[in-house]
């Protein structure tokens, strides 16, 4: 991978989240192999999330639940589902329960990956650049995946 090719990846992404518009799977692939993997420590702290629209069931469900984002305390507590609650505060969801991060090879790189504690779930990330990431969502028994993407909270 070089230098170019990830600064273009990163420019799609930046005009897909910007434009909201359909995708396919091979493109976002294509893109999230153009980008350079992430350690655990990279993910750390509060993110706020959206989907890329592929046609995946799981963009509905998001939606439905109020899913906002993640939280990743520490490498063995991450929460993968933050809504907001009445007061529109952050909070974690338990209706997936909790999560831990480690490294894991996906598509020919080890890169920090979300496993599920109690679901056959992964969610692995690449790097848009130093405040984003683009996540895929690796169910078992799903014929595709589910694109993602975060981006960091600043703290107050």
């Amino acid at each position: 991978m070089t230098r170019e090719t990830a600064l273009n990846a990163t420019t799609a992404l930046r005009e897909l989240i910007a434009s909201g518009a359909q995708t396919d799977v091979d493109a976002l692939h294509a893109l999230y192999d153009a980008l350079p993997p992430i350690d655990t420590a990279f993910m750390r702290g509060e993110w706020e999330g959206g989907v890329f629209h592929t046609g995946h069931p799981g963009e509905q469900q998001l939606t439905a639940i109020g899913w906002v984002g993640k939280s990743f305390h520490h490498d063995n507590d991450v929460d993968p589902i933050v809504t907001r609650d009445e007061h529109g505060r952050r909070v974690a969801n338990p209706i997936l329960g909790k999560a831990s991060l480690r490294l894991v090879h996906y598509r020919g790189a080890a890169t920090a990956t979300m496993v599920y504690d109690k679901h056959p779930i992964f969610d692995h990330f690449r790097k848009i650049d130093d405040d984003a990431v683009l996540g895929v969502m690796d169910r078992k028994g799903d014929p595709a995946p589910l694109f993602f993407y975060l981006r960091r909270l600043q703290s107050p």
